[in-house]
């Protein structure tokens, strides 16, 4: 056997080096990398392919208990799960610190506990009475659910096997969590990685819904390996800023369900309380018609949500260099539109800065968004405020072409609902009567001929 390697693993990462740096060669990261338990080398080759025990196959079509769904108790996080809990999955979820995944897991909890499932809540970062002073603040003091403050995952497995196997068995958080087997300090790769895979595997053996709590990095991404999200069958982010009092919690990948759908959450006194119309939310305080506003039919999921994109044009003296600043969109989306813009259409804005903003502090991700960034630019630059009845979606080619996005009638119909009676798109979106009247734009010089000849 020849002697172990030493080797050095990225904590923001998860990438291996076999010698010490101070920065990070994959991820850019500085004194990120710490020594991981020896790698073993063999000399001899293994065979494999005796010695083990036989596996069973089983067909495609084989007759077996088909998976009940528990609902949660709150409906926007059984929508963003795709339909509630599924026996035996894993669930992570990352967040911020401060943003409420400890609330909602607890209302969660409570919930399924007081539905009459058995419920086990084992904290890591906090006292079991500093639990308990969330929940009587929730009003949830009365829900039977078992709570215990540990960070050992062996006696947390030892205790789970002295009792029935919990319905919903919630880790806060998974980065504080250790195993006697591995060396390393909780929350390093190994770790994260060992302590994930015996909690899962409990999970799938016992049927229990796992959720587990995930810290994140200073750019939002889950910390630790970068394999644990590909162990379990659910990631969730919980999204939002703590200067507002909305939160959104998004499905990331799920095996069980449809990605990318979202659920809207207000913060209040009691707790996060659900949303039922997340358009109403994000489309609040617009009185008057303003230059530099445009309303966008977004998806998220299966789910159409209208939110308001804002823009300013602020003219500079000849020499001073321009600042192009977005929030809640891709910058440089932004940057490749406005060349477009100058091409295509003529205008200038070169000796003008950019501000970009979307309401309320939504993230867009939706490639629809270019039509509707594109009026509220070329409002904003000829200082004409747009139709205050009117939503925009489409994308925009470098041709300048307002080419055919998905969803068009669902988009049109929620622009209805909320009482939007006019909507502009690419061509080939005639509706129906219930839909808001459509105007087709197929090129962007059209767009801009229509704002800025409008009285």
């Amino acid at each position: 056997m020849a002697k172990p390697k030493r080797r050095y693993v990225c904590q923001a990462c998860g990438s291996v080096s076999h010698r010490w740096q101070g920065q990070c060669a994959d991820c850019g990261e500085w004194n990120s990398l710490t020594e991981d338990a020896p790698e073993t080398v063999f000399s001899a080759k293994h065979d494999l392919s005796s010695g083990g025990r036989a596996i069973a196959f089983e067909p495609l079509d084989a007759p077996g208990e088909k998976l009940q769904r528990r609902g949660t108790g709150i409906a926007e996080f059984d929508r963003a799960l795709g339909g509630g809990l599924v026996p035996g999955s894993a669930i992570l979820m990352g967040g911020d610190p401060g943003i409420g995944k400890s609330t909602l897991l607890l209302q969660a909890a409570a919930s399924i506990a007081r539905a009459g499932g058995d419920v086990v809540y084992i904290s890591g970062e906090e006292a079991a009475g500093q639990v308990r002073l969330r929940a009587e603040r929730l009003g949830l003091a009365g829900a039977p659910i078992r709570l215990a403050a540990a960070t050992s995952v062996r006696d947390i497995l030892t205790t789970l096997g002295t009792m029935a196997p919990p319905a919903l068995l919630v880790i806060d958080s998974i980065q504080t969590m250790h195993s006697d087997q591995i060396e390393g300090a909780p929350g390093t790769v190994s770790q994260v990685r060992g302590c994930a895979f015996e909690l899962i595997r409990f999970a799938k053996e016992y049927g229990t819904a796992l959720v587990l709590v995930g810290h994140v990095t200073k750019d939002g991404s889950i910390a630790g390996p970068r394999v644990l999200e590909h162990m379990v069958d659910v990631v969730m982010s919980f999204e939002g800023e703590r200067s507002h009092q909305y939160r959104i919690l998004r499905s990331i990948k799920n095996r069980f369900g449809p990605v990318d759908e979202i659920g809207v959450f207000a913060m209040a006194g009691q707790g996060l309380e659900e949303v039922a119309n997340p358009s109403m939310l994000f489309l609040s305080g617009r009185e008057q018609p303003v230059a530099g506003s445009a309303v966008f039919p977004a998806m998220e999921g299966t789910r159409p949500v209208l939110v308001e994109i804002q823009a300013l044009i602020v003219r500079l003296a000849s020499g001073a260099t321009p600042r192009r600043a977005v929030v809640g969109w891709d910058s440089g989306r932004l940057a490749m539109l406005l060349a477009v813009l100058e091409a295509r259409c003529g205008l200038s804005f070169s000796t003008a800065e950019v501000y970009l903003n979307v309401a309320g502090g939504y993230r867009l991700s939706d490639p629809a968004a270019d039509l509707a960034v594109a009026a509220a630019l070329v409002s904003a630059l000829g200082d004409r405020p747009l139709a205050a009845e009117a939503v925009w979606f489409g994308e925009i080619s470098l041709a300048g072409e307002v080419r055919p996005v998905a969803h068009s009638a669902i988009r049109r119909r929620e622009a209805a609902k909320l009482g939007f009676s006019q909507a502009y798109g690419p061509p080939g979106g005639a509706g129906t009567e219930r839909e808001p009247r459509y105007g087709e734009i197929a090129l962007l010089p059209n767009l801009v001929d229509r704002i800025l000849s409008s009285p």
